[in-house]
């Protein structure tokens, strides 16, 4: 088989198998008109449709359905073969697509990347952020990151932190002009920078719990965010309070002076994050590397 027909079937399976020149070009790493030319160019010289097109979808035919149930097994041994030498290299290399909510790339991923890219130099890492439902296999990515109880059941499924505790911040300048909150009821009298929920898109109200009483508290303020790396800059800009997840970066500042954390004893406690993947794709050696970089021990609350 020469080198041009290898090239001309594997673009058909990525095309086949996504139904979707982009996400088949994504997925390759290859431009969309490459792909339409190799595609066209197998089809001449099979001299048989192997892909019906529209302007808003691509399906295979008959005659690609057959194709592609019996080349795709090979090309997914010949996949496997090749990433099983991968894992003899010093350090794996590739890419990994992943899905993920913005708060797990601000407390997960963004603090650890530095360490991850000296260690890793030849993966590629994407990230997606989306805190809406995102199927990942029809978008072309290889993991996604929810907390368990939105993984589906047909996903594996790794824990890659801890369940998170519920923190306030602000710093020493905000508590020259305020008094520190003792209750969350105290709050009313307070800037407290809003996020809105993923669903629905009211203004999150701030949850707390102490001796079996729950509450949840509506707060208001100068900004409405949805970052928690832009929370953390406002706070440590005397701005207002904050409420997010406690993590060892948010320590670190409390230990330096730079933040204060206050109703300390009202404390929640949330859902760690899992990175999940198909159940029955290979795990690689580049995702096996993201995993074992990215876990997050945080310490006890």
């Amino acid at each position: 088989m020469r080198t041009n027909e290898l090239g001309e079937l594997t673009a058909f399976v990525a095309v086949a198998e996504e139904k979707s020149f982009r996400k088949a070009a994504a997925r390759l790493n290859l431009t969309a008109s490459t792909l339409s030319h190799s595609l066209r160019a197998l089809e001449e010289r099979l001299g048989v449709r192997l892909l019906n097109r529209t302007t808003r979808t691509v399906s295979p035919t008959e005659a690609g359905i057959a194709l592609l149930a019996e080349i795709a097994p090979a090309f997914a041994a010949i996949a496997g073969a090749v990433e099983k030498v991968n894992t003899f290299r010093e350090t794996p290399q590739g890419t990994v697509r992943i899905n993920t909510p913005r708060i797990a790339a601000d407390l997960v991923f963004m603090p650890q990347f530095k360490q991850f890219s000296q260690d890793f130099p030849d993966i590629r890492l994407e990230l997606a952020t989306n805190d809406g439902f995102v199927d990942i296999v029809s978008e072309g990515f290889d993991a996604g990151v929810r907390i368990r109880g939105d993984v589906q059941q047909d996903m594996s499924a790794v824990r890659l932190t801890p369940d998170f505790h519920s923190a306030v911040y602000g710093s020493p300048e905000y508590f020259t002009r305020h008094p520190e909150p003792l209750s969350p009821a105290d709050l009313q009298h307070h800037a407290c920078i809003g996020r809105r929920e993923i669903t629905g898109g009211a203004l999150y109200r701030w949850e707390f719990e102490k001796e079996g009483k729950q509450i949840a508290v509506p707060v208001s303020g100068p900004l409405i965010v949805d970052s928690v790396t832009m929370m953390t800059r406002i706070a440590l800009d005397g701005i207002g309070l904050v409420y997010t997840a406690r993590s060892p970066e948010h320590d670190a500042l409390v230990a330096q002076g730079l933040l204060i954390r206050v109703l300390e004893d009202w404390s929640v406690t949330f859902p760690g994050f899992f990175l999940y993947y198909p159940g029955h794709r290979q795990l690689s050696a580049a995702l096996k590397a993201v995993i074992k970089s990215f876990r997050l021990p945080l310490r006890d609350h």
